[in-house]
Parts: structure tokens; sequence; C-alpha cells
């Protein structure tokens, strides 16, 4: 099993020593202690015991917190915490709460503010007792005796024969559950809101019911494609109308909360739209609002599902929820009684730390929220370790602000709004709209070996540092299985997200999942030693690894991460590693590619400076390396939107920040020139890629190699080794990419530096016991 690797942080080791802090209690306190005698031992003891309190689900918040007499809740908690350190200050080696096993139930947010934190010499830690499970929820546990066969005439009616008997119901009144939330159109664009009540059954969800009950419905002819937010039709503002193409809707005539869920233009665009009515005689359905590129038809993802059926409950695991009574309808995976079942319950993010510095939280289970798991906003050298953060309803671990959209229609160029707290909201199309925004995400933040997944709306969005002013946020993600992150918004939510400047993914295994593994904004962020895989399985123009329209996003590294089964040969537009629109200056180094993307393993639009140096690619769907000329190509109209007088990027160069002044014109001096004109006085110097190289790569059982499309496409290729077959491989039936000893590519390739293949992905800490083989 791997263990802590060696490696390096903008230069300098990983700090993981911060991990290995030990709270004791001062000797000399100690030592006067002892000559009080049992009745001032007892007067103090909440002295004796500042360095360490205990929480227990036994406890009382009324207790001192000794293992004996514990406290009860987390806030009760902190605010012995904070007691303490108004009183006494932090104890040297700082303060320790303890939780004992068992469930926590939240009813709002846990919040730690500035006051709540330590220093680098007194960190405060929060961590879950050696060995015991610490579940902390915003949901309810339901008792499985709460649920009983369905013996209403009118919802037996409404239930397929064939289900009826396996189908349970549960009054959520009953046990004191009113507020259920409510479905909202979800999707690309679409600020990101909490989900309404899930429901979970042995820590996953459960399939909301849902037609079909495994793959989509095609869209038929388009009627009517509705509105078109993306292009300012505002107007007239009105949902798409197509022919259906399965008959199953007829039986669906008339349900007043049918949510179809799907890709209805782009592959790259999900959308989850309230239908608004369905003809059963001309085979019609029309949709309550607009998707932003309206509706169309005839590509192999333009599909979707429909969802919120009673109906459908068809298969075990599938659930509806009777809004106007409150009955909960269940086909259970199994006997009920041996089942554990919850609903999620709060909307705002179940933990928060707001301006706090040198906390810890360690091996926790946060879950069951319909919100944020976790939310950081400004402070510095928060640690998130161990932890389990998952069944939530939008993303697992959030750094820094969201926004809220003050422009009244689902937009992209046009899009107006604040920033704003503890919430995501619209934070994509904020950042579209301000790609210098800094958003208080902090400084040396790290979420360290934990497992985040079955979240609605992303893994984890880390930032941190400033964009515009080049100063590093030495933050990081590192040693983090994140998976299964797309349950209600699948596209521009990835497991990790990064922005700011200076900041690290490493050692990371992402994996199943709709669209990117990694979304990219700002400079000079490392991503290293990362297993990716089965990403970007369902869509189109998607990718495991992603960056574009700013060239000014320069200085990101990828290298020595591990690729593989990235798309699917079906899917004609997927990309490994996606430069796109002008992206510029990203090295891609040292990487192992396996049966990756269909439309180029590494893939640039338009851009300058990419190195791709010392990769090996095996067996990939597509081409290996494509790079497109675009403003010679398909971007040939599109020359005034970017850079026009008003285009994107003038005013991401030149209003933004200034690529002609420091600390751009000093860090990135290649890129002063982008707005020059060439002697013609109508091409700028950026519209014609340059300085792009591939060199010294292995390329193993590729149909094709490079395609460069559009005049002006250039691309200087040197040293690579061109493999038909395994070119010696210490196992590539196994995966196993290493080169032997004394392998031909060594020698064909000169200069080719063997890559740290046994390196990549987990590795074994004291949060993560073991990591699969």
């Amino acid at each position: 099993m791997r263990q802590i690797p060696e490696g390096k942080l903008f230069g300098r080791p990983h700090d993981l020593s911060q991990c290995n802090y030990r709270h004791a209690l001062l000797s000399e306190m100690l030592m006067i202690l002892r000559l009080l005698g049992v009745v001032m031992l007892f007067c103090s003891a909440s002295l004796v015991e500042a360095a360490e309190l205990v929480v227990s689900p036994a406890g009382s918040d009324s207790n001192p917190g000794t293992s004996s007499r514990p406290l009860r809740t987390l806030e009760g908690a902190r605010d012995a915490v904070r007691d303490l350190i108004r009183r006494d200050g932090l104890p040297a080696g700082g303060i320790t709460v303890v939780v004992r096993g068992g469930t926590y139930v939240l009813n709002r947010t846990f919040m730690l503010e500035k006051e709540d934190g330590g220093t680098a010499q007194s960190p405060v830690r929060y961590r879950a007792a050696d060995g015991e499970e610490v579940r902390i929820i915003g949901g309810m546990d339901l008792s499985c005796r709460s649920f009983r066969p369905v013996s209403d005439p009118r919802a037996l009616g409404r239930i397929r024969p064939e289900a009826r008997r396996h189908v349970l119901v549960c009054d959520l009144r009953a046990a004191g559950i009113t507020d259920y939330g409510r479905h909202k159109q979800a999707g690309h664009g679409h600020a990101v809101e909490p989900a309404p009540l899930e429901l979970f059954c042995n820590e996953t969800p459960m399939q909301l019911a849902r037609y079909p009950d495994s793959g989509e419905i095609m869209i038929g002819e388009v009627i009517d494609p509705g509105s078109v937010p993306r292009i300012g039709d505002y107007v007239n503002i009105r949902g798409g109308t197509f022919v259906y193409t399965d008959p199953r809707h007829a039986d669906w005539y008339g349900a007043d909360d049918l949510w179809f869920q799907g890709y209805f233009k782009w592959g790259f665009a999900d959308d989850k739209i309230r239908v608004a009515s369905i003809d059963t005689i001309r085979k019609r359905v029309t949709m309550a609002t607009p998707h932003m590129y309206g509706v169309g038809t005839g590509e192999p993802f333009n599909s979707y599902a429909a969802l919120n059926l009673l109906e459908e409950i068809t298969v075990p695991g599938e659930w509806y929820l009777d809004r106007k009574d409150g009955f909960l309808y269940f086909w259970p995976p199994g006997p009920i009684g041996s089942l554990r079942l919850s609903v999620s319950i709060v909307e705002e993010p179940l933990i928060a730390l707001q301006g706090v510095s040198h906390v810890f939280l360690e091996n926790f289970i946060v879950e069951l929220g319909r919100g944020l798991g976790i939310a950081v906003e400004g402070g510095s050298h928060v640690t998130i370790a161990g932890c389990s953060v998952r069944n939530l309803g939008t993303c697992g671990i959030f750094f820094g602000q969201g926004a809220r959209q003050t422009f009244p229609h689902l937009t992209a160029d046009d899009y107006d709004g604040v920033a704003a707290s503890r919430t995501i909201g619209a934070f994509q199309m904020h950042y579209y709209k301000w790609t210098t925004w800094e958003r208080n995400a902090g400084s040396y933040h790290r979420v360290l070996s934990c497992d985040v997944y079955n979240t609605g709306a992303g893994g984890i969005v880390l930032g941190g540092g400033s964009k515009k002013h080049l100063v590093p946020g030495n933050s990081a993600v590192i040693n983090c299985r994140i998976h299964d992150y797309n349950r209600h918004y699948r596209a521009q939510w990835p497991g990790i997200s990064v922005d700011g400047c200076g900041n690290l993914v490493a050692h990371n295994e992402i994996y199943n999942a709709d669209l990117q593994a990694m979304f990219v904004r700002g400079n000079d962020h490392v991503f290293e030693y990362n297993h990716v895989h089965h990403v970007a399985l369902n869509s189109n123009d998607a990718s495991a690894w992603y960056l574009g329209r700013d060239p000014s996003d320069q200085g990101n590294i990828v290298r020595y991460n591990f690729f593989h089964h990235v798309g699917r040969p079906d899917r004609k537009w997927i990309m490994g590693v996606y430069c796109d629109d002008a992206t510029c200056n990203v090295l891609i180094e040292g990487n192992v590619f396996y049966k990756v993307a269909t439309y180029g393993t590494v893939y640039s639009n338009g851009g300058h400076d990419i190195v791709v140096r010392n990769n090996i690619f095996v067996e990939g769907y597509g081409p290996v390396y494509q790079l497109k000329s675009m403003w010679y190509d398909f971007g040939m109209f599109q020359i005034p939107y970017f850079f026009g007088p008003e285009g994107i990027y003038r005013r991401r160069l030149t209003r933004d920040l200034n690529v002609r002044t420091p600390p751009y014109s000093e860090r990135y001096p290649l890129l002063r020139d982008w707005f020059d004109l060439l002697p013609d006085s109508v091409t700028y110097v950026g519209m014609r890629p340059r300085r792009n190289v591939f060199e010294r790569n292995l390329i193993v059982g590729y149909e094709e190699t490079y395609r460069l499309v559009g005049e002006y496409a250039q691309c200087t290729f040197s040293n690579n080794y061109v493999a038909e077959r395994d070119p010696g491989f210490v196992d590539a039936a196994r995966m196993d990419f290493r080169l032997q000893e004394g392998a031909a590519v060594l020698k064909r390739i000169p200069g080719f530096v063997p890559i740290p293949f046994e390196r990549m992905g987990l590795y074994v800490d004291q949060y993560r016991r073991s990591v699969p083989q």
C-alpha cells in the first residue's frame, strides 16, 4: 500500500505536519491541581479539562465537558470553547473537542466564527472519538415501523398493478415533518438551490420515481424550440414544444408536478424542466419554462427522463412524495426492518466556518442536508480531514462566497448579481461575468483524505488567492475520493472546481460522473498524482479536465495523473484535457492516458503555449492530440464576441486586469501582445495559435495521432514514439503502465523520463487506513 508520499507544493514540501498535533495539559497546571484537593479540583474542572472537552449523545450542555460528564451538542462544545478562550485564553497546545459516537441532529447550521479559531501553536480541533462513528446530520432517521402497505384506493389506482404489493407508505406529518421543499428548475446556467426533501436508504440516495428505469427518452420533432435566453431572448418567454417518442407519456396526462431532466440542446448543458402540458392527440409535450439554448433534436444526447410520478414506482429503490398530504411512497430494496431510512431536511449548510483560522474537523460523517455540507469563508489553515461528506442536495465542501443573481431572467452574458455568504446560488454565472472575483475563500486551507459522494451539485469547490494580483492561496485538496456528485446539477459542477491563484489538487480519485472531473479557473494551480476515471459518461463537449475562455488563466500544470475511461466511443465530442477557447500556457507532463476521449485526448481550441511533454497515451477513442485554429474554423463568426470592443477577451485582458502592466506583464510576458494587430491591420496576434509543443510522448494503439484544423493551427512535434503494440509495460492488461527496465521506449525517445505511475492516486495516512489495489 502507498504511504504518505514526498511531494512539493509551490516549491515547498507538503505541510501535513499539522495533522499530527497532539493536545496535552501543561505539566505545571497538572502539578498545581493535584495539590489543591478534591473540592478545589471539582471547582476548577473547566480549567483541568480545558485542553479537552468531550461531547456525547448521553451528555448535557450543563455539564463541564469531562469524560464522565460530557456535553450533549456541538453547539454546547463550541460555547464552552468560547468561554474558555474568553476567560483564560488559548491553552498551549490548543483545545480538542472529542465527539463520542452517535448521531447529532442539526436543525440549523453549526457555525464557527472568528472567535472560535486557534493559532498555529494552539489550534482548535473537533474530532470523532477514536474508532467511533459520528454522524452530523441535517435530516431525520425514519422508523421502519412507520411504513405500512398502501390502502388508500386513490393511491392504489395510480400504482401499477405489478408494484402494488411492494410499495409501502409513510406519513411524514405523523413523524413531525411538514417542510418538503419544492422541485425547481435545475441545470446549466441556473442558480444552485437547495434540493427538495430526499429519501436515503442505508446511506444511499434512493431514486425519485422515474421513467425509464434506465436510459433516456429521445426528443422527437421540435415544434417550437421555445425562448433562447443564451442569445437574450427575454421578450416572449416560453418553454419549448416537441413531439414525444414514447407512448408512456399518455399515462402522465394531467400530472401536476411532472419534470423532465436531460440534455435538451447541447451535450454540455443539462436541465430539469417542469412539464406544462401533454397533448395526447398530437403527441406533444410543452415545457413550462425555456431551456438556456432552446430545445433541439437529432443528437444521441438529446434525451431526457421523466421524474416525480407515483405511477412510475416500478422497481426497488424508487419513491414518490405526495406533498399535499405528506405521504411518502417507497418500494424498499430489501426487508423494511433491515434498512436504515432517512430524509433530508435542513437547507442551510450543515457546518459553516466564517473567518476561522487554525481549526480542524476530523473523522466526521456529514450528511442528509438539502444544501451544502461544509462551507468555509475567509480565514486560513482550516483542515477538514478524514471526513465523509455525503448524501447532500448540492455541494459537499465549498470554499468562499457564492452569489445571488439580480438579473430577472435565465442568462449568461447579461448576468448581474451580488456576492453572498454560505450559499452557492449563481456562483458559475457570477464568475463567468467577473473572472477576477475575489470571493474570500481564505488561504492555506486543506481538505485531506476525505470521501465526498452522493451530492447534487459537485464535490468540492476550492478557491483562494488573487487572480488579479497573482497572490497564491496555497489551499489544497489532497488524497480525497470524490464520486457520484451530479444528482441534480450535471453540467458546471465537477468533482473538484478550482479558482483563484496558486492552489493544489493532488492524489485524489474522481469518478462516476456525466461531465467534468476537474473544472479550472485562475492561475498557477497544480494538478498532480490524481486518478480520474469513468467521467464524461453521458454527455457531449465534456472532458476530464477543463479550462477555457480566458487567456489570462496562465501557468496551470497538469502532471503525473492517471486518466482512463473518459467518455464513450459513441459520444463524438469528448476530450481528456480540454483547453478551450484560447486557453494558454498549460503544461501537460508525465500523465498516463488510457481509453480517453473521442475528440482529442488533449484538445486545444486556438490555444497558445500549450506544452504536452513526456506523457503516455494508450488506446484512445479518437486522436491523441487535436488543435483547432478556431478563428479560421468554427469560430470565424464569433470574432467580435471575443475580440471586439465589448468582447469578453477585451474585458478580461484589459479591464478586469491588464496583461500589459505588472504583475501580468512580468509574470506572463508572452501574453502582452495578445491585442496587437498583425500587418493586415485586421488580425489580432491572439487569433493565431503559437508556441504549442508536443514532444517526447509515447503513443500506443491509436488509429489517429495528430489532427490540426484550420489555417495557422501551429504545433511543433518532436521526438514522439508511435507504437502499434505494447512497448514494454509491466502489465497493460491490468492497467499497470509502468515501464519495464530496459523498455524500448526509453531508447526510442531521447530524454524520456520514467513516469511515477505507482504514486498516482490515493495513499494511506492516519485518516485513510487503506486504498484499493
